[in-house]
């Protein structure tokens, strides 16, 4: 592989950004790649302390695979929770065409799947209020592509440490959204928009509290017995996913409530892929909550990637 581009944090913030992120994942999906059929990703504990995921892709001209390590004892050593790297291949002859940072790969692709959401599910008209759960990159993301598809009128952050929930607020008065503040789950119950990129095993917030007409995005959680979001907002809401088999072996805000036997697997409503075709509604349903679920996939890894890559030749 000497020789092929390498792509650092750096120059993929500067190549692409959440919105022409999610533009390369609604032509994918335009192009006729079905979400269903990607390959699962493989997890592999290590020694206790986290996980190895292998996320291979292919489609069309191009194919890849991203290698990423889960960390979570990382942070207290001054090192990013995420780790990894992605290799983007030639599909013909699989031909290593370029490695990419893995971790940044993720903060910008994981974002773009909610910014893509954010563009069919969210209501245009007045600005919107938004509650963002969390004090990492990826509720940094997510603070960026939030921005990148509304003007907001307030956002208001959670997170456990205060201080670090302060900096994130502070760094959205940056980007012109004058009212950011911290604030407590409570504050829910006024938001147009809820976005949670934790790191959580249990529920945030009391779903009860969340009004009928807000937009959920849950992406923090690809484990069947984590969650951010309760039984309460997901057996009221109308949920879509990135891929119904993904969701249904990975997405523990939705096996949780249907264990419990508040939902079943029929209760999807329907998929990024019907989102982008028009197959479902603009703006959703009408009359209750609308959540998307993200447990981030490979073919979205692949198709960043190759963006990437194509805006570099």
């Amino acid at each position: 592989m000497t020789g092929i581009p390498q792509f650092g944090a750096a120059a993929m913030a500067a190549a692409l950004g959440p919105a022409a992120a999610a533009d390369a994942l609604a032509a994918a999906l335009r192009g006729g790649l079905d979400p269903e059929g990607c390959p699962p990703r493989s997890a592999i504990d290590v020694a206790g302390d986290g996980e190895l995921l292998l996320m291979p892709a292919a489609s069309g001209a191009y194919a890849g695979v991203k290698i990423a390590g889960v960390a979570p004892g990382n942070p207290a050593r001054g090192l990013p929770r995420i780790t990894g790297s992605y290799l983007l291949l030639d599909g013909p002859s699989l031909r290593p065409l370029a490695l990419l940072d893995g971790a940044a790969l993720t903060a910008l692709r994981t974002p773009a799947v909610s910014a893509l959401a954010l563009r069919h599910l969210a209501p245009a008209g007045r600005p919107p209020r938004m509650v963002l759960f969390g004090s990492g990159p990826q509720a940094y993301g997510h603070l960026q592509a939030a921005l990148a598809e509304r003007e907001l009128a307030e956002v208001v952050v959670v997170a456990r440490n205060g201080a670090r929930a302060g900096r994130l607020a502070a760094h959205a008065r940056t980007l012109g959204v004058p009212a950011a503040r911290t604030g407590t789950p409570a504050d829910v119950a006024e938001a147009d928009l809820v976005i949670c990129c934790t790191t959580a095993r249990e529920p945030l917030f009391d779903g009860r509290l969340v009004r009928s007409d807000a937009v959920v995005v849950a992406v923090g959680s690809h484990e069947p017995t984590a969650r951010e979001t309760d039984t309460a907002l997901v057996r009221r809401a109308a949920v879509y996913v990135e891929s119904r088999a993904a969701a249904l072996r990975e997405a523990g805000d939705l096996l949780v409530p249907e264990a419990e036997g508040a939902i079943g697997a029929g209760h999807i409503t329907g998929t990024l892929a019907d989102l982008v075709a028009g197959r479902l509604p603009a703006g959703g349903e009408r009359g209750c909550p609308q959540l998307f679920k993200s447990v981030g996939m490979a073919w979205e890894d692949l198709a960043v990637a190759v963006a990437l890559y194509e805006a570099d030749r």
